[in-house]
């Protein structure tokens, strides 16, 4: 069964996901070799690439088949993801998910049947992005 409501704009080991509800947040970070000079000032320089880390992607109201198939494609430590970015360009990176949450609504015959919210974090695991 396919992922409904599937799109373009998240791709995860080359399953695509539904957009994600409002309140994502695209954070941007960097990693500095830094320290103190003598005179207390910081100095230090950028180590790799800038990094991504795709905060609070959270679904409303999906179905146990759908969540399962999500996070069968979230299960390896290490995932290949393609997202567009707030800078207007599609980017291809290895992240990993981290918090990945369920919120069950319904319990039918021992089986979750509909989810209230699911979430998760994406984090950029800084290795150089691929074309």
């Amino acid at each position: 069964m396919a992922i409904r409501n599937a799109s373009d704009f998240l791709i995860i080991n080359g399953v695509r996901f539904p957009v994600p509800r409002y309140g994502m947040e695209i954070v941007h970070s960097q990693v500095v070799d830094s320290g103190r000079n003598a005179n207390g000032t910081v100095v230090g320089q950028l180590v790799g690439r800038k990094l991504w880390k795709l905060n609070n992607l959270e679904w409303v109201g999906l179905d146990q088949e759908t969540w399962k198939e999500m996070k069968q494609a979230l299960a390896p430590f290490f995932v290949k993801v393609k997202f567009l970015g707030d800078d207007g360009r599609w980017h291809n990176i290895t992240m990993y998910p981290s918090d990945v949450t369920g919120q069950p609504l319904f319990l039918e015959n021992l089986t979750y049947t509909q989810f209230v919210s699911c979430k998760f974090n994406l984090i950029d695991c800084g290795k150089p992005e691929e074309d």
